[in-house]
Parts: structure tokens; C-alpha cells; sequence
């Protein structure tokens, strides 16, 4: 797992084995989603012993799924080395998508999200990446089963992918292959909390998906403290890396601004007001705002705005001709919303605020 069609051409030429052997398994990795060689009938018993003795497919076990009364599925996963890994599931009518994770942990230390607790364990492994999806795609529709509509994947769960940017990055384009999975990068947003080097590698890349960056606050003494990677790419840098990344992106593309809501904090007219102001001063015009109301955990000293100050804040912004959209939350009960992944192992421990 993780592997891609090179790599597996590498690995059976080393093994003595034709070319069109690695394209059996990068198939049965990938298009008909096996977790083990047991599986993959089309080689050789021989071929299969031996790859079972040699390597392995599968690098993920599930400990734990929780449900939510909503439909979203929370899955608590573990390494080979034991550490966590965290996949949500969300179901629509209209698209599904996975939240998959790209570290262990994470080393941001952003004051309002419960991941923030776990520190850094690891990052993740392309093949670790990978088969979150591929587990979480089985479950729902069955080995190898077509979903009924698409999947879209999200890089938001657990850690902050530009800082394991070389791994999510050969995982997308794995994952992107038309005889795999087939998750084309318009299908797959990558959000960041704004490791502006990597906004500007980003931007170079040819087949690229989409673009969400976390901002929470227009100010740097409040970004500071939400947000302690602000200190060291303070807004005016990160806006200028926006600027940049705007520039590549073609007709009628976007990116994103996400902003977590968090009551009396960063949720005042005023502060919608300098939102506006900081978009407009940097003459920013093909970016959205995702309006995302803080996901409450007892663990965090924060709660969720008011719904009539979530509309006015939008409000405010639509005024400005600026887009803004309201993240429905979702998973809440299970520990499986936007800043409550955290491991946990009991679903219902949070006190659901307004």
C-alpha cells in the first residue's frame, strides 16, 4: 500500500516477475480495493505466498467505529506501531465525503481544537493515507463496491498536511490514477493553517486540488493566539501567499477561507467588518469564506457563536460582495466534527452547546 505503478514495477522485477504483474496489484491495490494478497486470485498461489512473506498489503487496523445519529461514521484507527489515525465519514445525498487525516497528532497547538491536545506522534505514510479511504470505502459499499455518486476527499482530519506535504502529495496522485480509486484533484481539498512555503510549492503543482486555508481571525494579536503558527507567518505573509496562489487559478476556480466561529471571540460585527477589510485590501476576489460554528469539547475553554450572530457575521460579508457559506456540523455526538478529533475511544462525552 502506497506504492505506486513504478514502484511496483521495481519491486516484481526484483522479484523476477513480468512487468504486467505490478499491474495486477497496483489494480487490486487501488481499482478492486484488497487489503490482502489472499485476495488478489489472479496471481499466481506461489506469487502470493511469497509476497505475503515478503511484504505486506494492508497497514491500518480499525479499533474502533462509532455512528453518529446523523450518519457520519468516526473511525479510530491504529498503525503498526500503535498510534492513532482518525477517518471521518459524511454522507450526503448529493456527494459523499471522507475527512481523512495526514498525521498522527498534530503540532500546531491551535487553542481551539481538541487535536491540539494529541501533539505530534508521526506523520503518516502514503500507504497509510491511501488505505484510510480505501477502508472507509469498503465499509460503507463493500470491497470493491462503486460509490453511487462520487467521493470527496478532504485533507482536514487529524494533523497538518503541508507538513507532510512529499507523503499526502504521492498519495493523491496515487489515488488520482483512472485505473484506481479515480479521485480526480478537483474531487480533494487540502487545507492548511498556513505554512506559507508550502502554499507557494502548492501552487506549482500541475494536477493540483483545491486549496483551504484556516484563518480564524484578521488580526495577528488574536491570529497569535488561536493560531500559534501565526507568530512565525504572520497574516500579511499568509496573504500574500493567498495573493499568489489566487493568480494560478483558472476560470472559474476558487479557494477558500475557513473561519471557526468562536463565541465572543472572533465573532462580532467588527470583526466581520475587518475580515472584509483584509480580503478587500489585498484584493482577493475568487476566495470564499467557510463560516464554521465551533464544535464544543469540555476539554476547551470556548463555545460555539449564537445562530443569529453566525447569520449576521455572514451577513456582513455578503454585504461586502464577499461569499460566505455556514458549515453544517456534522458527527458532533461522536467526536467526529471539524476540532474534536482526538482519539477518543467513548463517543458520547461532549455537552453539545447552542
Amino acid at each position: 500500500m502506497g506504492l505506486g505503478r513504478d514502484e511496483l514495477t521495481e519491486l516484481f522485477a526484483g522479484l523476477g516477475e513480468p512487468r504486467y504483474r505490478a499491474d495486477q496489484v497496483f489494480r487490486g491495490l487501488y481499482e478492486r480495493r484488497l487489503r490482502s494478497f489472499d485476495e488478489m486470485t489472479d496471481l499466481p498461489k506461489a506469487l502470493r505466498e511469497r509476497l505475503a512473506a515478503e511484504t505486506e498489503v494492508s497497514v491500518l487496523e480499525v479499533e474502533s467505529k462509532f455512528v453518529s445519529i446523523d450518519g457520519t461514521r468516526r473511525y479510530l484507527m491504529r498503525t503498526r506501531d500503535g498510534y492513532p489515525v482518525e477517518t471521518v465519514f459524511i454522507p450526503n445525498e448529493s456527494r459523499d465525503t471522507i475527512c481523512f487525516s495526514s498525521q498522527s497528532g498534530c503540532p500546531l497547538k491551535c487553542d481551539f481544537c481538541l487535536t491540539a491536545k494529541l501533539g505530534l506522534l508521526r506523520n503518516l505514510t502514503a500507504g497509510e493515507i491511501i488505505e484510510q479511504i480505501i477502508v472507509v470505502l469498503n465499509d460503507v459499499y463493500g470491497i470493491g463496491g462503486e460509490t453511487p455518486h462520487g467521493t470527496n476527499l478532504v485533507a482536514m482530519g487529524e494533523g497538518e498536511p503541508f507538513l507532510n506535504f512529499e507523503n499526502l502529495i504521492k498519495a493523491l496522485e496515487i489515488m488520482a490514477d483512472e485505473k484506481g480509486l479515480h479521485i480526480v484533484p478537483g474531487r480533494v481539498t487540502v487545507s492548511t493553517a498556513g505554512i506559507v512555503p508550502k502554499i507557494y510549492e502548492f501552487a506549482k503543482l500541475e494536477r493540483r486540488p483545491n486549496l483551504a486555508i484556516s484563518l480564524s481571525a484578521a488580526s495577528d494579536p488574536l491570529r497569535d493566539r488561536l493560531m500559534p503558527i501565526n507568530r512565525k507567518w504572520p497574516i500579511e505573509d499568509l496573504m500574500a501567499a493567498a495573493r499568489e496562489f489566487e493568480k494560478t487559478l483558472k476560470r472559474g476556480e476558487r479557494f477558500t477561507f475557513e473561519y471557526v466561529l468562536l463565541g465572543g471571540v472572533n465573532d462580532s460585527d467588527r470583526q466581520a467588518e475587518e475580515l472584509a477589510d483584509l480580503i478587500e485590501r489585498h484584493g482577493l476576489r475568487k476566495v470564499k469564506i467557510n463560516l464554521i460554528p465551533h464544535n464544543p469539547a469540555e476539554q476547551l475553554d470556548y463555545r460555539p457563536s449564537d445562530p443569529e450572530q453566525v447569520r449576521r457575521f455572514k451577513e456582513i460579508l455578503e454585504s461586502r460582495g464577499i461569499s460566505a457559506y455556514v458549515r453544517t456540523p456534522r458527527g458532533r455526538d461522536i467526536y467526529a466534527a471539524c476540532g474534536q478529533l482526538a482519539a477518543k475511544h467513548e463517543p458520547n462525552l461532549v455537552q453539545i452547546g447552542a
